[in-house]
This record gives C-alpha cells, structure tokens and sequence, in this order.
C-alpha cells in the first residue's frame, strides 16, 4: 500500500524547542575562509618536531571522525527519527560537520606540504585505534532498525559530539591558551560551539525515546549505554597514551576525556561516573571551552563571537564627499 508523504509545516511544530536549534544553528554559521590560518606559520615553525606531529595527527584525526558522523551518523539518524521537525537540524549539523572536516585542511594546507598531508592522511586511515573507533560508533549507526537500536545510536552520536572530539580538541586549545596557533585555535573555538549544540539536541532526542520505553527496556538500555561509554573510554585512553606521551600531556588529557565524558553523561539525562571537577582540568584547556567571544576588536583576529554581515554595500566616490 502506498504511504502519503508529508511535508514538514514550520507553522506547526511540535515543540517549543526545534525552532530554537534551527535559529541557533543558523546563527553560529561560519566557514574557515573566514579565519588567518597562515598567520599561524610562523609559531608553526618554532615549535618541536613532536609538537607538530600531535598537532597534525589530532586533527587528522578528527577530520576522519567529522568525514564519518557527517556523510553516515547524522543522515542514518534523520532517516530513522521519525519527527519530521527534527530532521531539519540534523541535516544542518549534518553539514557543518563538513564543514569542521573541511577546515582542519585548511589548516593543514595552511602550514604543511603536500607530501606531509598526503603521510597524514595514510596515517590515519591505517591506525587501528582510529579504525577500532568507526568500527564500533558505524556499527551502531548502520543497525537502526527498532527504537533501542535508535537510542543506542544516539547515544553513541552524543559520545562522539561530547567526548570523543574532545581529546583532539585539546591540544589546539593547550597551545592556543599559551598564545600559540591562535588563529588554528580560533577554528576549533567554532568547531567546539556548534559540537556543544550537536550534543545537546541530539542528547535531548535520546532523552525522547528512553522515555518511551518500559522500564525494563530502559534498564536495559542503560545498561548498553554504559557500555558503549567503557568501550569507548577504554579506546580513548589507549590513544592517548600513544600520542600525547611524547609531549608530557598524557595524563592532562585523560583527565579532560573523562570530563567531558560526564558532560556527555548530562546531555543525556543521568549522572556523571567520573566526578571531574572544572579545577581538576587543565585552566588553559578549559578557558578555551567558553565559547563566548575571546576577541572583541575589528584588527585583531577574528572572534568565535563576531558578528557576520548580512547585507554589503558597495562604495561610490560620493560616499568620501
């Protein structure tokens, strides 16, 4: 029998909150053309050998995580979510993951050689612990077929958004907070912004459909949930030992991973497991997570808070009369 499609009507949505994301989304919009990344060359070129191998292997890393939860998590999550309202903003986040993908190689194309990218790029589609990472969260994107495999889902969408990104995102802030890359740290005090609205909505959806569920189903799926958490942790922790111990930031990471794996933990309506506190992190790092403007002049760099014009004139000789 055939089924009548519907239209999503904007002047009846079903809750008080979607149009709220869609205005947030849209006013957080940006593109990395927008940011001097080449200021940052020459910082670039004083820091170690080691420096900027982490630095590039993070976002490397990241880029394969953005490439993956844009072009499979999100879309699998639209398709299976049933609200017509929702589907909308997370086609939009769908996007601007893109986006925060397609930044990180400006970066890249910014302050390394091609030959140099090309390693990175083979690095990261080689090292397991990468690999061992999509293997799990796309295992749980591409087997959505009842409403706990779609809260497992979503749940594990909210770990990546809220957790996995972070231990990547340290280290671009670590240096930006001594003054280092702050152009490069601009980028990602953007890319941190729209994963804070990501997290959140995709965690209040998670919400949505635990509450739909017998009391049974959510002890069971509370439980699955947890796992998820352990597995990824587990993998998390294995990656930063083998790539922040050469620059002495080992054990400051992990501390900042389980930090936001108990933010993550909120997004989604339980209590934190790992009781981080904000002074237990980094003060450096954890200045970087404000996402409020950290520049507030038009001659300096630009500010994740600026304000984008909208509509530009051109001059006339008549305008300097």
């Amino acid at each position: 029998m055939r089924k009548n499609r519907e239209a999503i009507n904007w002047n009846r949505l079903n809750n008080g909150y979607t149009k709220m994301f869609w205005d947030q989304n849209i006013r957080q919009f940006w593109v990395d053309e927008e940011i001097p990344i080449s200021d940052d060359k020459l910082v670039w070129n004083t820091l170690s050998v080691d420096e900027r191998d982490v630095y590039e292997k993070v976002l490397g890393g990241l880029t394969l995580l953005d490439t993956e939860q844009g072009s499979v998590g999100m879309p699998r999550i639209a398709l299976a979510i049933d609200n017509l309202d929702y589907k909308p903003i997370l086609g939009f986040m769908g996007a601007m993951e893109h986006m925060h993908a397609k930044s990180y190689s400006s970066i890249f194309s910014s302050l390394s050689n091609i030959d140099r990218i090309d390693y990175i790029f083979d690095w990261v589609k080689t090292y397991r612990n990468y690999q061992e990472k999509l293997e799990l969260i796309l295992g749980k994107y591409n087997n959505i077929h009842d409403r706990m495999s779609l809260y497992q889902a979503l749940c594990t969408s909210v770990f990546l958004e809220t957790f996995l990104f972070y231990s990547g995102f340290f280290y671009p802030l670590y240096l930006a907070g001594q003054g280092k890359m702050v152009n490069s740290g601009e980028i990602i005090n953007l890319i941190l912004r729209d994963e804070s609205v990501h997290g959140v909505f995709v965690g209040l959806l998670a919400q949505e459909e635990f509450d739909k569920m017998t009391m049974k189903e959510q002890e069971l799926a509370y439980k699955e949930m947890l796992l998820i958490l352990e597995k990824l942790y587990s993998l998390e922790r294995e990656y930063t030992k083998e790539l922040y111990s050469c620059v002495g930031l080992e054990s400051a990471v992990d501390v900042f991973v389980r930090y936001n794996a108990d933010k993550a933990l909120m997004n989604l309506g339980f209590d934190t497991k790992f009781n981080i506190k904000d002074t237990d992190v980094n003060p450096l790092v954890l200045n970087g997570l404000r996402t409020d403007t950290k520049t507030h002049d038009f001659f300096s760099t630009k500010g994740n808070g600026y304000i984008k014009p909208m509509r530009v004139e051109p001059l006339h000789d008549d305008d300097f009369m």
